[in-house]
């Protein structure tokens, strides 16, 4: 009962105080619809599928948007790799690596109407771990680029929600 009372008094606390989540300036700042590009790598094409997704991902999950064709929409995101590193993190008492970080750079120009075309460059990493004294797989490679590049986005959100709060896009 107690822990009810305080999770009650909680929630009252984050309503009264105005909180908003940022995804709510995000949203601000980048509008309702979004079309994303993503450019395609001559590197590592099969990435750029995983990227796309992730990116799709992001507009409706964490902006909380709708794609949307070129024409109709708010804002245009034109994402493309920057470059994607895996680097040992641990290694076993033979000296095998047993562990990986992946990081996804991307570099993402975005604008919003007739606003000015602004970049801005994030990246994203991801741990795992693979079998002793092998390599890494095509599908842990793949899941590990394709968390890393959510995580990439995230810290895009969060940058574009802080610049929705500073630049006065929380009159709502």
């Amino acid at each position: 009962m107690k822990q009810i009372f305080l999770w009650v008094c909680a929630c009252f606390l984050l309503i009264g105080c105005g909180y908003k989540p940022t995804t709510y300036y995000a949203k601000q700042a980048l509008g309702d619809s979004i079309y994303a590009e993503v450019t395609i790598s001559r590197k590592d094409p099969q990435n750029t599928v995983l990227i796309k997704d992730s990116v799709n991902e992001a507009i409706v999950s964490r902006f909380g948007a709708k794609i949307a064709p070129k024409e109709k929409a708010e804002s245009l995101l034109h994402v493309s790799i920057a470059g994607i590193t895996f680097s040992p993190t641990v290694y076993d008492a033979n000296g095998y690596v047993i562990a990986y970080k992946a990081r996804v750079t991307l570099t993402t120009k975005y604008k919003r109407g007739s606003e000015k075309e602004q970049v801005m460059k994030t990246s994203g990493e991801y741990d795992f771990s693979i079998e002793s004294n092998s390599v890494i797989s095509d599908a842990k490679r793949f899941e590990a680029i394709r968390y890393a590049a959510s995580d990439a986005l995230d810290e895009f959100v969060s940058k574009i929600a802080i610049q929705g709060l500073y630049h006065g896009n929380n009159h709502q």
